[in-house]
């Protein structure tokens, strides 16, 4: 009896495994699995099960669920391919993980399969983040770049430069018009970093010399950018509260209706345009703000496959890939789940712009995306940004000392690591 049901919870258990698998297992053909957060599986459900019908006897495609969270699906991959076996053959990744993957030797190059022809079929932002060391590692499945939303119905024009936000904000403030002006990411986490990185293209700065490993943080930009977004918060542009928004509590706080402006995501725009928004009808998306004579910058936060240089499907598993970012899968994710798409035809497309209207101001922002930092070392770089930011914010002290601070740590974090000349 015992050993029944021994067997029994041991069978329970692999159904349970198996149900992470979107897609039934087939012996015949050649196995492919991706693994994916959470999100994208549930996204893209429907179109493996055209794929897998497709290729019925050839190749049958899973797609692993993984967490939704960002770092926790990262820290999953990782843990499995330190062990040396992981059980997928390509991923999903963030643009920020492609330097820290490939110098580890994880990942094939996709050079092979996809040529210039591939690329200039890709809108501009698309085309970035996806080499490292002169090799094509990442085939993006879904463009991302951060956008400034603004009220239609408070304003005939967005601003365009920090001074005339920080002025058209504070008056519709004091006039009572909204009890926000301006609501972004000020959490200590990523986001602020896409934040910072977008200020700082305004202001004519750059966050690194990816040539020389050298930092900028210290320079006057950085300092001036950095003490813009202070000023925003003791001026009451912005909210105190906003030093622990992330990008729900900022869509909560426009989508209310409290808020004349907003820094956010593409994925932003649906969620407004619901019967449950205040604000339905009379939003308009833009670039974040820059100098006069500056670049405006757009954040690059896009997702995109990578294949596994361990695995034993990789013919199969490129197959997959380029079924899941064609135009008829791109098609599919806009319209049934607003995912941005990458190929740059789509944003001229009568059916696609019917759903959504904005898609050429979306397109714009693509073509001033703006990579963070391409380096292996990344995730900690942008960590004491995010400390030394959220501390400005939040305690006392100047930009000058929280960007001196940045600058001393960063430079000490890539000496550390052998990375400076």
């Amino acid at each position: 009896m015992k050993l029944r049901r021994w067997l029994a919870s041991g069978a329970l258990a692999l159904v349970m495994a198996l149900g992470c698998l979107v897609g039934s297992a087939s012996f015949r053909a050649e196995e492919v699995s991706i693994l994916m957060p959470s999100s994208f599986t549930d996204a893209s459900a429907e179109l493996v099960k055209t794929f897998n019908r497709e290729h019925r006897g050839r190749i049958h495609l899973n797609l692993i669920r993984g967490p939704l969270n960002t770092e926790s699906i990262s820290d999953l991959a990782i843990s499995s391919l330190l062990l040396g076996d992981a059980p997928f053959d390509a991923l999903l990744m963030d643009v920020t993980w492609l330097p820290k993957y490939a110098a580890a030797g994880w990942l094939e190059p996709l050079d092979p399969w996809f040529d210039q022809a591939d690329q200039e079929q890709l809108v501009e932002g698309a085309r970035l983040g996806n080499d490292y060391d002169g090799h094509l590692y990442r085939w993006p499945l879904v463009a991302d770049v951060g956008l400034l939303y603004w009220r239609t119905d408070l304003m005939k024009e967005p601003p365009k430069t920090p001074d005339e936000l920080m002025s058209v904000a504070g008056q519709l403030v004091q006039t009572n018009a909204v009890a926000n002006g301006f609501v972004w990411q000020g959490r200590q986490y990523e986001g602020l970093s896409c934040d910072f990185l977008e200020v700082l293209q305004g202001f004519g700065g750059d966050w690194m010399d990816t040539t020389t490993n050298t930092m900028q943080l210290d320079t006057p930009e950085a300092t001036r950018a950095a003490a813009w977004l202070n000023d925003l918060i003791s001026a009451g542009v912005s909210p105190y509260a906003v030093t622990n928004y992330a990008e729900s509590e900022s869509l909560q706080a426009f989508k209310s209706g409290d808020a004349a402006l907003m820094r956010n995501w593409p994925y932003a725009w649906a969620e407004l345009q619901k019967d449950d928004s205040n604000v339905k009808g009379n939003v308009g998306i833009s670039l974040m703000v820059a100098q006069p004579g500056e670049r405006p910058g757009a954040t690059l936060g896009s997702w995109g496959l990578s294949l596994m240089r361990q695995s034993p499907h990789q013919e199969a598993a490129v197959e997959a890939i380029r079924y899941l970012t064609n135009e008829a899968s791109q098609r599919t994710r806009f319209l049934n789940n607003g995912y941005s798409p990458t190929q740059a035809n789509l944003f001229s497309d009568p059916e696609m712009l019917k759903s959504s209207p904005v898609l050429p101001e979306l397109e714009v922002a693509l073509n001033h995306a703006v990579v963070r930092p391409p380096t292996p070392l990344y995730a900690q770089l942008s960590d004491v940004v995010q400390r030394e930011l959220n501390g400005l914010f939040t305690e006392t002290g100047s930009a000058d000392e929280a960007m001196a601070t940045s600058q001393q740590r960063s430079q000490t974090l890539l000496r550390a690591a052998g990375a400076t000349p």
